[in-house]
């Protein structure tokens, strides 16, 4: 089970709740495996570009005669960094900009914890949708009864 911490923006305060944030808590193997195109992705700018600086000086001395393993461990220390911490930081990224935390539930996927958290609220109010009139007879200015796109027509004929 995954826990997943549930986000909701300044503007659904009115009940509008469609863009809720589900965050789950855990590794993120796309973050380990392209840590500053997931900090970029997720508009983690600053994150990004400290990152890409680490990166390229954990490059710099595993390039150098005799640093190897102290680049290689920078290295995967970014990657390691972003697939434990990453979501925390998209956490903290949505709260400094107004998104109030609903709280914390676990559930087996995204799916189930969707289905969980809005389970108790009350549906939203219905739009009043005209019914479509099928039976209407057909106009009497168009007789075409023709085959559209090379098919019989539904009288029976071709």
């Amino acid at each position: 089970m995954a826990s997943y911490l549930i986000l909701t923006p300044p503007e659904a305060a009115g009940g509008n709740l469609e863009k809720t944030r589900f965050i789950r808590d855990g590794f993120s193997f796309p973050a380990f495996l392209f840590p500053v195109l997931w900090l970029l992705f997720h508009r983690l700018w600053f994150y990004a570009i400290v990152a890409f600086l680490i990166q390229a000086i954990g490059f710099q001395l595993f390039n150098m005669q005799g640093f190897g393993p102290a680049g290689a461990a920078i290295i995967f220390a970014v990657h390691f960094l972003t697939a434990f911490e990453g979501r925390h930081l998209v956490f903290s990224n949505l709260s400094s900009r107004g998104w109030r935390p609903e709280g914390l539930l676990s559930a087996a996927n995204l799916a189930t914890a969707e289905d969980i958290y809005f389970s108790d609220m009350e549906p939203a109010e219905k739009e009043d949708i005209p019914a479509v009139k099928w039976d209407m007879p057909p106009s009497s200015g168009s007789q075409s009864r023709g085959n559209a796109f090379g098919l019989p027509g539904y009288d029976g004929g071709r």
